[in-house]
Formats: C-alpha cells, sequence, structure tokens
C-alpha cells in the first residue's frame, strides 16, 4: 500500500506541475524520446503501445512514422498529460487519426497484438516494476519487440544530493521530513548497466536483447537548474516549502552547485530492446 500511494503522489504531483514538467520538453523529455524511438525504430503500418506517454515527446513522433495505416496507442495515468499530448500533437504534426490517447493505468491495459511496446522513463511509476514491465510484455504479438529506458545509475545523483543538503539546511522541519521521506523511498531495483538490462529483458522471456548505455549532460545555469528541480518529480522535495523557505531553499542550492563544482548535470539514460519469441 505504501508503495501504490506513492506512485500515486508521483502522479498527482506530475498532474499539478504539468507546466514545469512541459518547459523541460527542449533540453531533456525530446531529446530522451528520440533516443528511444530511434533505436524502438517504429515502422509503417505498426501497432505500437506507447506506455506512460507523459506529453506526447516519444509518442507524436512514433504515430508519424506508422503513417496512417497505423496505429499509436498512448497511455497515461495522467488526464493532465494526455491534454498536453494532444495540444503536442496539434502543434507539432499533420492530423494523426492514428494516435489515439488514453487516460489510464498502463499497468491494467487489456489490447494485445502489438509490433511494439515502448516505455519511456515510465517503468518507475509502476508500483511492481517487475509485474508492469511483464504486462507490457505481454501486450506483444509473437516477434514483437519491446523497448524500454530508465536512467542510469548515475543520471542527476550529484543535481540531487546537492539539492537534498540546501534543502536540510533551510527548509526546517517541513524540509527534513521531505527529504527523509524521499530517501527512504529508495531507488528503484532495476539494471545498472546495459548488460544487466539486457539479462533483465531476457528473464522476462525476451530473445534478441541488448541494452545501451545513452550518455547526456547538459550545462547548468542557476535559471536551468531550478526548472529542472521544478519540472522533474524531485520538486515534491521543495513541494510542501512556503515562498520564502523555498527562496531560501533555492539560494543554498545554488550556492551548493558552485561550491562542489558542480556545472553539468547527468541525465545519462539505458535503453533496452527485446524481442518477444515468434
Amino acid at each position: 500500500m505504501g508503495e501504490q500511494a506513492d506512485v500515486r503522489a508521483t502522479v498527482r504531483h506530475f498532474a499539478e506541475h504539468a507546466s514545469a514538467f512541459a518547459e523541460l520538453d527542449a533540453v531533456v523529455w525530446n531529446p530522451i524520446s528520440m533516443a528511444t524511438v530511434l533505436r524502438a525504430a517504429p515502422q509503417f503500418g505498426e501497432l505500437v503501445l506507447d506506455a506512460c506517454c507523459g506529453d506526447g515527446a516519444s509518442a507524436v513522433p512514433t504515430a508519424e512514422l506508422v503513417g496512417p495505416t497505423g496505429v499509436v496507442d498512448a497511455v497515461d495515468l495522467s488526464e493532465t498529460m494526455i491534454e498536453l499530448a494532444r495540444e503536442r500533437a496539434e502543434r507539432e504534426a499533420a492530423p494523426l487519426p492514428q494516435l489515439r490517447l488514453h487516460a489510464a493505468d498502463v499497468t491494467e491495459w487489456e489490447p494485445v497484438g502489438y509490433d511494439l511496446v515502448q516505455c519511456v522513463l515510465g517503468v518507475f511509476f509502476f508500483p511492481d516494476i517487475e509485474a508492469g514491465v511483464a504486462h507490457l510484455v505481454e501486450r506483444l504479438k509473437p516477434g514483437g519487440r519491446f523497448v524500454a529506458t530508465v536512467w542510469a545509475p548515475t543520471a542527476l545523483r550529484e543535481f540531487i544530493d546537492a539539492l537534498c543538503d540546501a534543502v536540510e539546511a533551510e527548509g526546517g522541519d517541513v524540509g527534513a521530513a521531505a527529504v527523509t521521506a524521499y530517501r527512504d523511498g529508495g531507488t528503484p531495483d532495476l539494471p545498472e548497466s546495459p548488460g544487466a538490462l539486457a539479462q533483465w529483458l531476457g528473464g522476462l522471456g525476451l530473445e534478441q536483447t541488448r541494452g545501451e548505455l545513452v550518455p547526456r549532460h547538459l550545462d547548468l545555469d542557476d535559471d536551468l537548474a531550478w526548472r529542472l528541480v521544478l519540472g522533474m518529480s524531485r520538486r515534491r522535495l521543495v513541494a510542501d516549502l512556503d515562498d520564502e523557505t523555498r527562496d531560501r531553499v533555492a539560494t543554498a542550492f545554488h550556492g551548493l552547485l558552485a561550491e562542489r563544482g558542480i556545472t553539468r548535470v547527468d541525465l545519462t539514460t539505458l535503453i533496452g530492446v527485446g524481442h518477444l519469441p515468434s
């Protein structure tokens, strides 16, 4: 129940702060999603499930690639994210009747027979990651492929450490409680190398599996650093602080980044690909 409540709280966070999430499209979500789509290689006429689609960063280009004879079912638990995906499609692409947007729990999604199931940074939201990914794999048709992108173990590590220290130093009891809750939540038990990711996918019944490390680093300034805090799930570390306290935390955070020489943020991902046996 605790894990389920934490997952729902994270989803609620993204829904409530969707505009801040979308402001990171150009620097975070779009590049990571396009790296995934490149490796997923959607083909003309294919049936695709885009799980935990967020604001459509992978679903929209995938819909363009499968063309009018294909279908992309893009599923996200947040209705707000689905609306952002709809707006993205209208803004960035010609009409895409092949893009079908669904506000639903993808771990309970029943349709099967997909040529491709892809999930970009979404498995972290599953209360039971192993069971959630197994359910996605079961949506494939024989010979279909599964593609998942997860954060590399180094991603955001120094950045988050500095943020937690700033919140503890300046956030008072509320901040200390938020950091304790964040740290007690731990990190998902996921593969931490390309080989381990390929092996993990093989354990789920996939073959021809491979994993790839996709390095990405962003140069930081104070504005981008704070936008990353507000637009990612780490916002919950400062969500309950009043404005004055949050300003103190931001100042301390920027000071710690400078003091520790953190001028770049690590956004490296792991992308895994596997095929369901024919």
